[in-house]
């Protein structure tokens, strides 16, 4: 959520950068900031009208101390209809706040500077490549045949349980997703991640804390009966370990990883681009989260871009990143950088991770502050990324491996999976 001082200090800059999103959010800054001042007004009016109350009942105690009782019933009648005047101005306070909130909620995230213009995916830009596209055997097979072929994923199984986009992992399917996760948290960890284990459900304030709700699209579980909300992604929860939190200065940063299973509606998701693998309703995925000084939070992303890229090269897949542009960035975010896996079998990339900085954006919704060194409260930043998604990398795995005598396994998942071919 954007903060309103920012939004007073930099309303055309901000209206200006937010274009890039084709958002259009001079009308609601208007409207933001009118309700701030009737919320500052109404604030100062109350703080007064408060202090004389306090005033009064001083006077009230001297009156009937003194055995001036008359007076001191007269001076009760003024308090009497302060406390109705200040009532009313705490409803209209409140209802300022709240007003105010509901537009905030719904304004994105400014874009950082660097952030390009654009509409849609097909604007974003590729700052970077890496990785032979492998040549396949005749006879290549994309990787749900390849699943079906060797026993390792049942769809059609899933499908009976739950229903579609939930896969069930069999084998040496089972085994190697176990290994994918084994691998990428130790990985994490050696860079100086904690682990968490963390609840695979949220309440209503988590999903607000990180921008998940409002959810304009439907793309949550929702538990009507517990009003509780199934993770889309563990940095929900991740980031709401901190929520309404005063850290210190040495209390930072915080870096965060976790596995988890998550859940996705993906409402509207149909056709041959979402087969198999592509786009499921639950999956697996390793998560980092940061809670960093601002004055860090940039030279962090490019730490956590690193170690994503590092990731892909010890799996020895073809992938790519590409600087989101402002139509396909994410709500909340200030700057992603996505990066995508080459299927060959496919061919076509896959998505696999998102890094993104999320600068105060999602600390003001949390409300989560530190106290710096000259003892000045401020906002941290935040930010997340995938480490890794795992039903892409699989299915880049799958593909880009796959020979005549079956499919080879990464050499740095052997030790974690105990095999190194599946045949």
């Amino acid at each position: 959520m954007l903060q309103v001082a920012q939004i007073r200090m930099h309303k055309e800059a901000f209206i200006k950068a937010l274009e890039k999103r084709n958002f259009d959010a001079e009308q609601l800054f208007e409207e933001v900031l009118a309700l701030d001042e009737k919320r500052r007004s109404t604030q100062q009016e109350l703080d007064n009208i408060l202090a004389k109350s306090n005033k009064l009942s001083k006077e009230i105690g001297m009156l009937f101390k003194s055995g001036e009782h008359e007076k001191a019933n007269k001076v009760k009648e003024q308090t009497a209809d302060l406390k109705e005047n200040s009532k009313k101005l705490t409803e209209d306070l409140n209802a300022a706040i709240h007003d105010m909130e509901q537009i905030l909620y719904n304004i994105p995230n400014v874009p950082h500077q660097s952030v390009p213009a654009g509409s849609s995916e097909e604007d974003n830009e590729e700052v970077f490549k890496e990785g032979d596209i492998p040549v396949l055997e005749e006879g290549y097979l994309p990787h749900w045949e390849l699943a079906k072929k060797y026993d390792l994923i049942d769809f059609e199984l899933g499908n009976k349980v739950t229903g579609a986009g939930f896969p069930i992992y069999k084998g040496k399917g089972a085994s190697l997703q176990r290994a994918l996760i084994t691998y990428f948290l130790t990985k994490n960890i050696q860079a100086g991640y904690t682990e968490y284990q963390v609840p695979l459900v949220v309440n209503e304030a988590s999903g607000f804390g990180t921008g998940q709700l409002p959810d304009k699209e439907g793309q949550m579980y929702h538990i009507a009966s517990d009003d509780l909300y199934l993770i889309p992604t563990s940095e929900v929860p991740l980031t709401n370990m901190f929520r309404d939190d005063l850290l210190t200065d040495a209390d930072l940063p915080k870096k965060c990883t976790a596995y988890t299973a998550n859940f996705r509606r993906e409402a509207g998701s149909y056709g041959a681009h979402v087969r198999g693998l592509n786009r499921l309703h639950q999956f697996d995925k390793v998560e980092l989260v940061n809670v960093v000084k601002p004055e860090n939070s940039y030279k962090v992303l490019d730490e956590m871009v690193a170690h994503v890229k590092e990731l892909l090269r010890d799996l020895k897949l073809p992938y790519r990143i590409l600087r989101l542009c402002g139509g396909d960035l994410g709500f909340t975010s200030a700057l992603t950088y996505d990066f995508e896996v080459f299927s060959t079998a496919q061919d076509r990339w896959l998505e696999i991770s998102s890094v993104s900085n999320f600068e105060t954006f999602q600390a003001n919704r949390l409300k989560v502050r530190y106290k710096n060194k000259e003892g000045k409260k401020e906002l941290v930043h935040t930010l997340n990324g995938s480490a890794l998604a795992l039903p892409r990398v699989l299915a880049g795995i799958l593909e880009n491996y796959q020979t005549k005598d079956g499919i080879k396994v990464p050499e740095v998942l052997v030790p974690y999976a105990g095999f190194d071919l599946i045949n």
